[in-house]
């Protein structure tokens, strides 16, 4: 439990310099958008003039820095600026749309991680045999697959009637219809979870393998632990470090990943609004798009980095 608190709190002493650093970065580059917040907000037949006055009047003029602390300001505040084309706050349309890319990197790492488990795992047991070469052809191939190929495939296979789930419609609301909204959800979460599966089973293959040849495992079972209990309790725990290690690095995939399975399948996430907003020439959709995302890769990545520890309690170099 030390550990943990001792991680938790270095997390969270580097949690402020990770924040500025990625917000200062997104402001940077957006600062270089040829998209004119004046013409944005007054219309294209705003006179020079009035354009003028609200760049003066919104700071919009003022030197770099001066600009990047006003808009921590409004950060701070909630403030993310507005979608022109719709005239609401950026804020409200990335709190409808980051629900959906969260769920749907959730669904994704389900289906990695537990493909991947069950693979990995039989793949180890049954090293050299027949179930591990089968196994390792089929990691093979869901690594060598993009997402966003198969999430096309998988469009495809329902177009032609190959298939039973949907491919594209309203997501329904899980509270209400969750069969239906897993059923919505069941195809862009399998595209984006395959490639995860094919990369953590190889993984866990060899941490399982490295693991099952240490003496420990002869003794117990020589000394008449059942196998099944060693592998279940001991081993299995001892593995996972490795995997989970993979799997904070894999987590940025997954929600990159889901930015784009979401527009292949017209769901109303992340992915769809910054596309609105490149469509629209609207830069601070696209800066609140892209800031949200990078801050939840780094939150997600420190409650990872927190699970080290969790699963083997023998790490204490945090």
């Amino acid at each position: 439990m030390s550990a943990l608190l001792r991680l938790v709190g270095r997390r969270l002493l580097q949690l402020p310099v990770m924040i500025l650093g990625i917000t200062f970065l997104v402001f940077l580059v957006m600062s270089f958008s040829p998209a004119d917040p004046a013409i944005q907000a007054l219309g294209e037949g705003a006179s020079l003039e009035a354009r003028e006055a609200y760049r003066a009047a919104n700071g919009l003029d003022d030197p770099l820095l001066v600009r990047y602390v006003a808009f921590l300001a409004g950060l701070v505040q909630g403030d993310l600026g507005t979608f022109s084309a719709r005239q609401t706050p950026v804020v409200d349309e990335v709190a409808r749309a980051l629900p959906i890319t969260l769920q749907l990197t959730f669904l994704g790492l389900i289906i990695g991680v537990v493909g991947a488990l069950l693979l990995g795992v039989t793949a180890a047991l049954f090293r050299d045999r027949w179930p591990d070469k089968a196994i390792r052809v089929v990691s093979v191939a869901s690594l060598a697959t993009p997402s966003f190929w198969l999430a096309v495939l998988l469009i495809q296979a329902v177009t032609l009637g190959l298939g039973w789930l949907p491919a594209s419609g309203p997501l329904p609301d899980p509270s209400t219809d969750l069969g239906g909204y897993l059923a919505r959800m069941a195809l862009p979460a399998f595209a984006l979870g395959v490639p995860v599966v094919g990369q953590l089973t190889r993984v866990v293959r060899t941490a399982m393998v490295e693991e099952l040849d240490k003496d420990y495992v002869r003794t117990a079972v020589g000394a008449g632990v059942p196998r099944h209990v060693v592998v279940g309790r001991n081993v299995l725990r001892n593995a996972l470090i490795t995997p989970i290690t993979v799997l904070g690095l894999r987590v940025g995939y997954l929600i990159g990943g889901a930015v784009i399975i979401e527009v292949i399948f017209a769901l109303p996430g992340m992915g769809t609004l910054i596309l609105n907003g490149v469509t629209n020439n609207e830069p601070n959709l696209v800066q609140g798009v892209t800031l949200t995302v990078a801050l939840a890769f780094v939150l997600i990545n420190i409650v990872v980095d927190m699970l080290y520890v969790l699963v083997n309690p023998r790490i204490r170099t945090v």
